[in-house]
């Protein structure tokens, strides 16, 4: 009987623990809408809201729809965060910035840092990823 108790307590005790570790590994996709960079201190709220999560959770998946105000935090000429935004693009951070902010803003690819990526719709990107079951975060304040 104790031998039986004693395998079930260790049975129990494994799979707690594998189920521990398996929520700690995650399988965490998180997608970020980010519209306001005009300050530099949101551009660096921002970033460090970044830093913290991909610490936390390194295997997730991540991704960064940039429009309306935000397009500055990802211009070369307006970012105080620049190599903040490469060591989380190094970390596979996505930044997705929307064609149509761009348009509106009459701002060109060239103005923007290499580490971004386009959209058509930001808006449009955001949806899509909901549906795919991917957690919403509006980034900043």
């Amino acid at each position: 009987m104790k031998n039986g108790t004693l395998a079930f307590i260790l049975g129990f005790s494994m799979i707690s623990i594998g189920a521990l570790a398996q929520k700690k590994s995650n399988n965490h996709k998180i997608v970020f809408q980010f519209t306001n960079a005009v300050d530099t201190l949101h551009q660096k709220t921002f970033a460090n809201q970044l830093k913290n999560i991909t610490t936390h959770w390194p295997n997730a998946k991540y991704e960064v729809v940039i429009h309306s105000m935000g397009l500055p935090f990802v211009m070369s000429a307006k970012s105080k965060q620049i190599e903040a935004i490469k060591a989380l693009r190094a970390k596979g951070v996505r930044f997705l910035v929307c064609e149509n902010t761009m348009k509106s803003q009459k701002v060109t690819k060239d103005q923007l840092i290499p580490e971004v990526e386009y959209v058509p719709v930001g808006i449009a990107e955001i949806v899509e990823k909901q549906e795919e079951g991917w957690s919403y975060i509006k980034g900043g304040f």
